[in-house]
């Protein structure tokens, strides 16, 4: 296993010729440190991971080294971790209940420059989390006015055995609504779709770094 910097460099061609402003995600849960280091020897800056306790023994000392890593939350997230997660992530993709806004809003030092994505449950999964898209309107409006969490923008996962442009569209719509302008859509096997409907973050890992080993 390691990075395909090539693989990197031909998404990047494939977003210029769209002429999105999308950034890549480069997703490396479950992927050995020495191949993050090559990742970043490689001029990749923007990391994503899905537990705390991993990221933080793979990143923390990178952070260290390399001060303009930007590195963002993907999975989902208990609240007990909601403090650790924020000494070493900048930006959140896993807004997806009260409980957990209101978690985060309790520590208030921790919250300068942090970025945060409302997960939305687009297709009413009943095996995934998120917000449900009639529920959208008003649960921005409370992280956002109430608790004056920094929301950005909006992040979905579209149903695996469905078209995701429909669902693609439809985050868009409900982020147009709300006055958001970051969507976070598009994993290494649609990411291309996510891109054409607007994506500006993509979250790619399988494409880049290959199939994972787990434990």
């Amino acid at each position: 296993m390691t990075f395909n910097i090539e693989k990197y460099k031909e998404i990047q061609g494939f977003i210029e010729k769209n002429k999105t402003k999308t950034s890549i995600i480069a997703i490396s849960k479950n992927i050995k440190t020495e191949i993050v280091q090559k990742a970043i020897m490689s001029g990749i800056r923007i990391f994503g991971e899905n537990r705390v306790q991993e990221a933080t023994k793979k990143f923390k000392n990178l952070k260290k080294s390399f001060s303009d890593l930007e590195l963002h939350l993907t999975g989902p997230l208990q609240t007990n971790k909601v403090k650790d997660a924020l000494k070493l992530f900048d930006t959140f993709h896993v807004l997806d209940r009260q409980k957990l806004a209101d978690e985060f809003f309790k520590h208030q030092t921790l919250l300068k420059g942090k970025k945060f994505f409302i997960q939305v449950n687009i297709g009413m999964e009943q095996t995934k989390s998120g917000i449900e898209p009639s529920y959208c309107d008003e649960f921005i409006f409370y992280c956002k006015n109430k608790l004056k969490l920094n929301v950005i923008g909006l992040m979905c996962i579209p149903p695996y055995n469905d078209d995701p442009i429909k669902y693609f569209n439809q985050l868009k719509t409900i982020a147009k609504e709300n006055n958001l302008h970051e969507l976070s859509m598009g994993m290494s096997g649609d990411y291309d779709k996510a891109i054409k409907c607007g994506a500006t973050y993509i979250r790619v890992g399988t494409a880049l770094f290959g199939e994972r080993k787990y434990d």
